[in-house]
């Protein structure tokens, strides 16, 4: 379809003023030379897109030009399942503890303007602009408060983008408003112009096209897809109308080992709240035929331009989502595997096609692995994350990386009961009209994620009153149906307890440190903070 010339005319003449300014600043065609052997680097960031329940299944373009061209990651997670929280981890290469952002509200500091003097000059692209000399584009879905009035409003662009398109605020696909270069660009909702997938496509494409050929570029591609509210493209509509959400083994059942939040939802599920995440399910995928088509046109682009063979192309999620996974009908903000894992495939220079990799990886390692392509050393960076890079190159093995990571999510209520759910009285949100909730203001937990050749684990704590405990063998129960907190061997839980303790504790190459289940790993009780001695004794009291 064509977009709307006259807009992307004028788009054209800014970014070349953009370039234009940003290249009289290097003074010496020597440094032109050196950063032009540099590779390009692209990432598309999808919205809510998991890989547990079948998420990929629609991307088939998208695998062929990146799964099959280069490596896939089985064992890619997020530090924490929402988006906003996600979003900052993977532009500062902070866990949430660490970057401060908890939530998507304002208040919860989600793109506000302590996170903007805090954070944002030292987030990896600003990092790849201002020492690494690449050419920086974004487009699309930054954080969910961007563009808020008390935040500074479209008209603040952040540090690190030559050329910056962001969506005012929370994803949809018509009737937005865009901040092009700090301009705010309204937009309706005519297909041919307006649909939001497309028009990040497009705007892509200008830049490949109108960028400059002296500097290296990284490009950031932001989809609102398969985000809420799941609108289609029109030719897509139709797609997938007998498909419905998997019923895997933890599909409509209910937890009754798990948190009370989990524990509160009600099985079976009506036959309203089964069909409306059916119908959920179906919409989310048909968002997706989008998606693979900008990614398609992306990678044909690059490829048109001789530049293909030179670039990484990364293709990953803030966070996963669930359909009905014990008995929770729609959402993304729990702890296990269909929330917190995400797909991740790369390709890019020597990194062999056809690759599938178990190694833990995580979304603080982006803007390392990132970084570390261009050349810059995370060690002179403040981030958590490691790079990655040597996996995909081949130099590296199970024995030398890391075997664990940190989750952890602070959970959102409302000071009122809801409508929907007053019998649950206050504390509660994302709330369902048959009364089952999603989130709650003690849905607050931190979890180990671990994965090494032995052995396949997580293990959370909540902040709670009863210091709820969640374990599972994910070898052995990959739906994580049973809680095995109360049977497992006790000195793996003292230990776990302590590594949990550890990396919330964690910051920059501290967050590096061999897990558990590493050889390098030593236990010494007398490291727990005593500020946190009563977490030992109550998961003690619990395990008996």
């Amino acid at each position: 379809m064509a977009s709307c010339r006259s807009c992307r005319l004028a788009l054209f003449s800014c970014f070349l003023i953009c370039v234009t300014l940003w290249s009289h600043l290097s003074s010496s065609s020597a440094v032109f030379a050196k950063s032009y052997r540099r590779p390009n680097i692209v990432l598309i960031l999808t919205d809510d897109l998991d890989i547990a329940i079948g998420g990929l299944d629609p991307l088939k373009k998208t695998k062929k030009l990146i799964a099959d061209a280069g490596i896939s990651f089985t064992n890619a997670f997020v530090a924490s399942p929402l988006c906003c929280p996600s979003r900052a981890s993977i532009l500062t290469g902070k866990y949430p503890h660490n970057h401060h952002v908890i939530n998507n509200t304002l208040e919860g500091n989600c793109s506000s303007k302590e996170w903007q003097k805090s954070e944002e000059a030292h987030t990896f692209p600003a990092l790849l602009k201002s020492t690494a000399g690449y050419q920086t584009f974004f487009a699309g879905k930054y954080l969910n408060q961007y563009g808020h009035s008390d935040a500074g409003g479209v008209e603040h662009v952040p540090p690190g983008w030559n050329y910056w398109v962001a969506l005012e605020k929370n994803s949809k696909y018509y009737n937005y408003t865009l901040s092009v270069n700090g301009k705010a660009q309204k937009h309706g909702a005519d297909y041919s112009k307006d649909y939001l997938t497309d028009v990040l496509a497009n705007m892509s494409l200008d830049f490949l096209q109108y960028k400059s050929s002296f500097q290296p570029f990284f490009m950031m591609v932001s989809t609102p897809a398969p985000h809420s509210p799941w609108t289609a493209a029109p030719q897509y509509q139709d797609q997938y109308n007998t498909t419905k959400a998997p019923r895997d083994p933890n599909f409509n059942i209910h937890g009754k080992d798990k948190h009370w939040l989990i524990r509160q939802a009600k099985t079976p599920m009506t036959n309203s709240s089964v069909q409306f995440l059916d119908e959920a399910f179906r919409k989310r995928w048909q968002t997706l035929l989008s998606v693979d088509d900008l990614v398609e046109k992306i990678v044909k682009r690059l490829e048109v331009r001789g530049e293909l063979d030179n670039t990484y192309v990364f293709f990953t999620s803030d966070n996963g989502y669930h359909t009905g996974q014990f008995s929770l009908p729609l959402d993304k903000r729990q702890l296990y595997e269909f929330d917190i894992r995400v797909p991740l495939m790369v390709r890019g220079p020597n990194i062999k096609p056809n690759q599938t990799s178990q190694m833990l990886v995580a979304n603080i390692d982006l803007g390392p692995t990132i970084l570390d392509i261009a050349g810059y050393s995370v060690n002179r960076t403040q981030m958590d994350g490691m790079s990655f890079l040597p996996i995909m190159e081949g130099k590296m093995n199970s024995s030398s990386w890391r075997t664990d990571m940190l989750v952890e999510y602070e959970g959102e209520g409302s000071n009122m009961s809801d409508p929907a759910c007053p019998l649950l009285g206050p504390g509660v949100s994302e709330c369902f009209p048959d009364c089952v909730c999603e989130d709650s203001y003690n849905n607050t937990y931190a979890c180990v994620r671990t994965v090494a050749p032995s052995v396949n684990l997580q293990y959370c704590e909540f902040d709670d009153n009863e210091v709820f405990v969640e374990v599972y063998n994910v070898t052995a129960d990959p739906y994580q149906l049973t809680n095995i907190a109360k049977t497992i061997d006790q000195e793996i839980l003292e230990k776990m307890n302590h590594r949990l303790m550890m990396l919330q504790s964690c910051s920059g190459q501290s967050c590096r440190t061999p897990g558990v289940y590493d050889q390098r790993y030593r236990f010494d009780p007398r490291q727990m903070f005593t500020s946190h001695s009563w977490r030992l004794g109550r998961l003690r009291q619990k395990a008996k």
